[in-house]
């Protein structure tokens, strides 16, 4: 969870009233953090988050913002949302940018003293929402600049790396975008995210100065703030439109609340974006939600009524509008968080305080136990360990390359389709395991060393999509059994499974079958009954091969559900 380094006093003057210990005690609930350590001597404050989801809590800024919405018992008032009809300066963007790194958001902050603890803090919030908002860059990425050294338009545009030149931040020396890839520090942690690419992307004023090199370094020239600006001009860059256009809404909150007259500025692209080919940024773009007293009650099981409820979303910075027993809510420009009604249960729970809710002692006596399948599982581990197997323990979560493309699998088949992760933060994590194989070659191509026979199993989870489900998906309780060494046949793995059904007193068939993974008529389904449960059979030369396995491998998968 993110840590951030705030200074008490800078807080006190941004919620606008003293801050003791024990008000921290009782406001920090309100955005889900705690104190973490202090320093009585600079009055530091080390505040960990518990809340991933709330970016514009990352920051001072945003943790007074929440604090000042429950002190006054309303949100606060951000004009520059507002549509106007003046004439805006604006960025135009260049084509081809579509297939990098498509989109970005700008605008001026006027009037906004930059002192030491502002510069701190603006550094602080442009790393920590680059760095986990964005994913190491790769998603967003933020600039900031000295407004009066830009003569606008500002074009955002693909360059040949060699054919550009600037000084970055901190060098002394003009360099090519090549070389700061290959000779700056910033350029070397952040080169993977465009170095495959031809053209890299640059950000331009009228004159032609360089602004920056997103998502890489800024230029030394424009983009060096220094303690006594009072004109910033702030971009973010991304490859998602929504992320991008959030991250801005934060900045710009945020200089708003330290006394900043923000100007929205337009984005004009040569490609359609989902909110259209020109975009005033900052906007307001959430959309609203409904939801009734009665969600609000049962999830909560406090019997609050329509007026508790309002005031409890308004001092936490919603705007509300409806009446009877159903609201429609809206979050804050500043936030992009709003996925489920429970949402805005948590919200109301958090905003009343966990403690004016009246515990209530349970009504029945329950004794535990494992459920059936648990049971069930445990004993199958237990005799697979007795038939002289190793049991294994792997992620649920995978990447495509090992579950579908090393298996030899096509994802436009059911046995290659998997459940994906929307937000991934790695591409080794960006799936949930279809089935038990992949996890267990994965294991043994790195145990290669080990003396033969190799045999290893597996009882966990698997996610199947089930567009029935209400989650689009099922998830199933699997074993997997792998064997490897010179002798591994179909006829080996075959008695293993024998002997794991004859102690569970199961009956079931064999089906000859044709799988991707596997050898031809060395395959078959699993069933008992008229249900197919697994697969069974001799793994397929060219999967050992993606796998760099070099012995003979056979092994069986079967849903364990349906031996219940």
């Amino acid at each position: 969870m993110p840590t951030i380094s705030i200074s008490r006093s800078d807080l006190e003057r941004l919620i606008g009233r003293r801050a003791t210990d024990k008000d921290l005690d009782i406001w920090l609930p309100l955005v889900k953090s705690e104190v973490k350590d202090t320093d009585p001597v600079t009055g530091e404050l080390r505040i960990e988050l518990q809340d991933s989801n709330r970016p514009d809590l990352w920051c001072v800024e945003g943790i007074a913002r929440q604090i000042r919405c429950k002190l006054k018992g309303a949100g606060n008032a951000y004009p520059y949302l507002k549509g106007g009809k003046n004439r805006r300066d604006h960025i135009a963007v260049g084509k081809g940018l579509e297939k990098l790194r498509p989109f970005v958001a700008v605008c001026k902050a006027r009037s906004c003293a930059v002192t030491d603890q502002c510069l701190t803090q603006l550094i602080q919030t442009q790393e920590k929402l680059a760095d986990i908002f964005g994913r190491k860059r790769q998603t967003v990425s933020i600039g900031l600049y000295r407004l009066p050294a830009i003569t606008f338009p500002v074009t955002y545009a693909l360059v040949d790396p060699e054919g550009v030149s600037f000084r970055p931040l901190g060098s002394d020396n003009s360099l090519n975008l090549r070389e700061i890839l290959q000779t700056h520090p910033k350029g070397i942690e952040y080169r993977g995210i465009l170095e495959d690419h031809q053209r890299f992307p640059l950000l331009r004023d009228a004159k032609g100065e360089v602004l920056s090199f997103p998502p890489i370094i800024n230029s030394r020239d424009i983009g060096e703030v220094r303690v006594g600006e009072t004109e910033l001009f702030v971009e973010v860059t991304g490859t998602d439109l929504r992320m991008v256009m959030l991250a801005l809404n934060i900045f710009a909150a945020n200089l708003h609340d330290r006394g900043a007259k923000i100007e929205p500025m337009d984005v004009v692209y040569p490609y359609t974006t989902a909110l259209g080919r020109t975009i005033r940024t900052p906007q307001h773009f959430t959309k609203p939600r409904k939801i009734s007293r009665h969600e609000i009650v049962q999830a909560l099981g406090a019997d609050l009524s329509m007026k508790e409820i309002r005031s409890s979303l308004s001092s936490y910075g919603y705007s509300l509008m409806g009446a009877g027993e159903t609201l429609t809510a809206t979050l804050p420009a500043y936030r992009n968080d709003l996925m489920h009604p429970v949402d805005i249960v948590e919200d109301v729970a958090i905003s009343r305080g966990y403690g004016s809710f009246s515990p209530i002692m349970p009504s029945a006596f329950t004794v535990g136990s494992l459920t059936r399948i648990e049971q069930l599982s445990d004993k199958v581990r237990e005799l697979m360990v007795g038939f002289g197997f190793q049991e294994i323990v792997s992620n649920i979560l995978g990447s495509k390359e090992d579950l579908v493309e090393k298996m030899r699998l096509s994802p436009d088949l059911p046995s290659g389709r998997t459940v994906e992760i929307e937000n991934m933060m790695s591409q080794s994590a960006e799936v949930l395991r279809q089935w038990m194989l992949p996890s267990l070659l994965r294991v043994e191509a790195a145990s290669s060393r080990s003396f033969y026979p190799h045999l290893l199993f597996e009882a966990g989870e698997v996610a199947i999509l089930d567009r029935s489900a209400e989650t689009g998906s099922q998830t199933e309780l699997r074993l997997g059994a792998l064997s490897a060494h010179p002798g591994a046949s179909f006829s080996e793995i075959h008695s293993y499974l024998e002997l794991l059904c004859l102690y569970l007193n199961k009956a079931y068939l064999l089906r000859p079958t044709t799988h991707p993974s596997f050898i031809e008529g060395r395959v078959a389904q699993i069933l008992m009954g008229d249900l197919a449960i697994g697969l069974i059979g001799e793994i397929h030369p060219e999967v050992l091969e993606r796998w760099q396995i070099h012995m003979p491998s056979s092994m069986f998968e079967a849903a364990l559900n349906p031996l219940i």
